[in-house]
């Protein structure tokens, strides 16, 4: 399937989409703490985007049941909210779609828990500091996966491996379209593959492991663990490719 390329007038609808995302997620590190069940969280956060005038873009999708995927502690991606109640030290993944007008946001975060550890600090610091190196490695003219090969560098480089086998995407009217974009070099040959165009709007999303990123999918069908059963972590930012620069869209 071709990788659409985005016109202006979607550039907007995106910008105003991913701005709720962002709002959402700057909302939900503000009340997070320990006492909160995480269906609580997810009804904040619900009834935050909802009156932004936008639907929660993960509420049913491909039949998703919540409003926010929130991924606890050894939970990476996909996890549904549950009574559990959040503990001090804990570390949440937020992971937030929004539609807004036809167009799709989406980005995600993993945010502390009250006080937690150095440990946890430096697992968080690695996959926000590996989406901010990937948006500024990202050029016009470069291959995806050189792109998923700098990415794969940069996570092993601080002691972590990538989650193989789920990976960022292009977004549009679609919540999900092409390309795939995964944290790690699919293949052996990194200049393959399309390359990065103007008009291009996709979502990089560093899923972080600490020693083995084989996934293991929970009997729930939605939460995934790495093999290890170790914490995790992942962020998440939406970008588009205009007159040869970068704009991440998910901003506040």
């Amino acid at each position: 399937m071709a990788i659409l390329l985005k016109t202006k007038k979607d550039l907007e609808g995106l910008r105003a989409a991913n701005k709720i995302v962002a709002q959402a997620l700057d909302y939900a590190a503000s009340f997070i703490k320990p006492g909160l069940s995480l269906l609580e969280v997810d009804k904040k956060i619900d009834d935050f985007i909802t009156s932004k005038g936008a639907y929660p873009a993960f509420k049913g999708l491909y039949g998703f049941p919540n409003a926010a995927c929130l991924s606890l502690n050894e939970v990476i991606i996909h996890g549904i909210p549950d009574e559990t109640i959040l503990q001090e030290g804990d570390i949440l993944g937020v992971d937030l779609g929004s539609k807004l007008n036809g167009y799709f946001g989406d980005s995600a975060r993993t945010l502390p828990v009250g006080k937690i550890s150095k440990a946890d600090e430096d697992l968080i610091a690695c996959s926000k500091d590996t989406l901010e190196f990937a948006i500024k490695t990202i050029r016009v003219g470069m291959h995806f996966k050189e792109l998923s090969f700098e990415i794969e560098k940069f996570i092993r480089a601080r002691g972590f491996v990538p989650l193989y086998g789920f990976c960022g995407h292009g977004i549009g009217k679609h919540p999900h379209e092409e390309p795939e974009i995964p944290n790690y070099l699919e293949g052996n040959n990194p200049k393959s593959g399309p390359k990065i165009k103007n008009g291009m709007v996709f979502c990089i999303e560093p899923m972080i492991c600490q020693k083995d990123g084989t996934p293991v999918i929970a009997e729930d069908k939605w939460s995934t663990r790495s093999k290890d059963g170790l914490r995790t972590s992942h962020y998440e930012h939406c970008m588009a490719v205009f007159d040869d620069k970068v704009e991440v869209l998910s901003v506040a």
